[in-house]
């Protein structure tokens, strides 16, 4: 059966997304050639997962680089936007890969509101599922927001429901912005009002360009 939805990414990435796709590529495709600096990497950033960036020191320097900050930024606010937002979305991504050695969890294309669908019976609503991306969409804070985004991918890695994480690395950037929250949640919402039909959880096409392993993450 094949997977239809509607592309998420429009209009092209801002440079925080742009910036998270440059940094999951490499640690994707070495994961899942089970390289070690990548495993190890991987590892380190599932510590802050839900966090913002300033409360996890130890991650300076494995997070992000002065990549980060050579892509047209302007002002202190605004850095400081993209590095909450980077920083989130490099850490739920290193949690959704965890252990899943067969399936990149980073897929272009795959916003939020698709991948909570995705989880979802065909034609059913799960109430449960569902409060949880609505509290994810109404959070008042960006604590409180990536807290609850947590929670979420842990059920979409459950399932191997994969993500497109430079496009929430966007979204949260905006996010933060006067008014950008409205506007992410019309997004969010959309993307799971659009989902169509899908494959059953699980059954994602393995990677055709990367190998896979069943070690354990070490």
């Amino acid at each position: 059966m094949t997977t239809t939805s509607t592309p998420d990414r429009t209009p092209a990435l801002g440079p925080t997304g742009t910036f998270v796709e440059a940094r999951i590529k490499p640690l994707q495709y070495g994961y899942l050639q089970d390289h070690p600096d990548a495993v190890r990497t991987l590892a380190q950033l599932r510590r802050g997962a839900g966090r913002l960036a300033h409360e996890v020191p130890e991650l300076w320097g494995v997070a992000f680089d002065d990549g980060l900050y050579t892509r047209g930024l302007s002002g202190e606010e605004e850095t400081g936007y993209a590095e909450n937002a980077a920083h989130a979305a490099l850490t739920l991504y290193a949690t959704h890969q965890q252990s899943r050695r067969d399936t990149r969890m980073h897929l272009p294309g795959r916003g939020l509101g698709g991948a909570v669908r995705r989880l979802m019976p065909p034609g059913d609503i799960d109430e449960p599922l569902r409060r949880r991306f609505v509290q994810a969409g109404s959070a008042t804070t960006m604590s409180t927001r990536l807290y609850r985004l947590r929670e979420i991918v842990t059920l979409l890695r459950r399932e191997s429901v994969p993500l497109d994480y430079a496009l929430l690395a966007d979204q949260l950037h905006r996010a933060q912005r006067p008014g950008g929250m409205a506007k992410v949640r019309a997004e969010w919402g959309r993307g799971f009002h659009a989902h169509r039909t899908r494959t059953a959880p699980g059954t994602e096409p393995a990677p055709t360009t990367d190998t896979t392993t069943d070690k354990d993450d070490q």
